[in-house]
């Protein structure tokens, strides 16, 4: 969902450029140019005459226009503001925070109830990720709320899994650390960029991988499926779990949706973009960062389970 709300955003489709005087518009925000005066004279037999300034004469605007110009109002702090990398990055610093400390709260409420937290923060995660995506402007109070259903997710499925296998939360942080590290190293040394059909393919992909999903949860409530994992470990591929070959397929499209992520950033801050995008990148990188840590979780947890 992250990765379609930067698509339908101008900043992150190459169309900033056209809005690349935003900002120079604003500062002259109200103001018109300075008219010439004319210049007066004598003429040789003593009479009055009238000159013009660069010999053509201007007239001052009229007491209407004056007064439509003093009536418009101010820009606001989001148009005079620009986004930058830094601003972006604490925008993501606080959404994170949000987001691990909902964790933690659900951390200590137990398994059981963690789990059913986990269910909920996932569908409210996954309902405020469809209307973010096509939301044309950012909305913060629901940006927010998106990371406190974050948060439930993470918390909840995290207590209940460490139950079961303990240490694997550890193992799964460690392991999201490496691949968001090695994702942003590669990035930054610009080895690694994001193509238009390597895009349309994941975005292909992830929308079936979204519904496989769904019908995998939906087989496991309704009791057709009796394995832990559903389908992900009730059908094997060469003796390999399926779950094993989605999970490292899904980790895979995590780190190019970060790439992206990156890439928004960078776009962004360069084209000028209106501070308030800032909020877009932090729900884009904060949401692909969950969404690599419960892939690994998941797919640790099907590994230790077949030992």
């Amino acid at each position: 969902m992250a990765s379609s709300a930067l698509q339908r955003n101008p900043y992150f489709n190459g169309q900033a450029q056209q809005q690349q005087g935003y900002g120079q518009q604003q500062q002259g925000y109200g103001q018109q140019p300075q008219q010439g005066y004319p210049q007066q004279g004598y003429g040789q037999n003593g009479q009055y005459v009238q000159g013009t300034y660069q010999g053509q004469y201007q007239q001052m605007p009229s007491p209407q226009a004056m007064d439509h110009q003093y009536n418009m109002p101010s820009p606001s702090q989001d148009q005079l503001g620009r986004m930058t990398v830094e601003d972006s990055i604490a925008k993501s610093a606080t959404l994170f925070g949000v987001v691990l400390v909902v964790a933690a709260i659900t951390w200590f409420l137990g398994p059981s109830i963690g789990m059913m937290l986990a269910l909920a923060g996932s569908v409210t995660a996954l309902v405020l990720g469809i209307i973010l995506a096509f939301k044309k402007e950012p909305s913060v109070p629901l940006i927010m709320i998106f990371g406190v259903a974050e948060g439930l997710l993470v918390g909840g499925f995290s207590v209940a899994l460490e139950s079961l296998y303990p240490g694997i939360v550890v193992q799964a942080v460690l392991a999201t650390l490496i691949v968001v590290g090695v994702t942003l190293a590669l990035f930054t040394s610009g080895k690694v960029r994001t193509s238009p059909k390597v895009t349309k393919f994941f975005l292909i992909a992830g929308a079936a991988y979204l519904v496989f999903s769904l019908v995998n949860v939906g087989l496991m409530l309704t009791g057709v499926s009796q394995d832990p994992w559903g389908l992900r470990t009730g059908v094997e591929i060469f003796g390999i779990p399926l779950g094993v070959l989605l999970g490292i397929f899904a980790v895979v499209m995590g780190a190019y949706m970060l790439i992206g992520d990156f890439e928004y950033i960078e776009n962004g801050a360069r084209s000028g973009a209106p501070r308030k995008y800032g909020w877009i990148a932090a729900y884009a990188v904060v949401s692909t960062v969950v969404f690599i840590y419960i892939e690994i979780l998941r797919l640790i947890a099907i590994l230790r389970g077949n030992d």
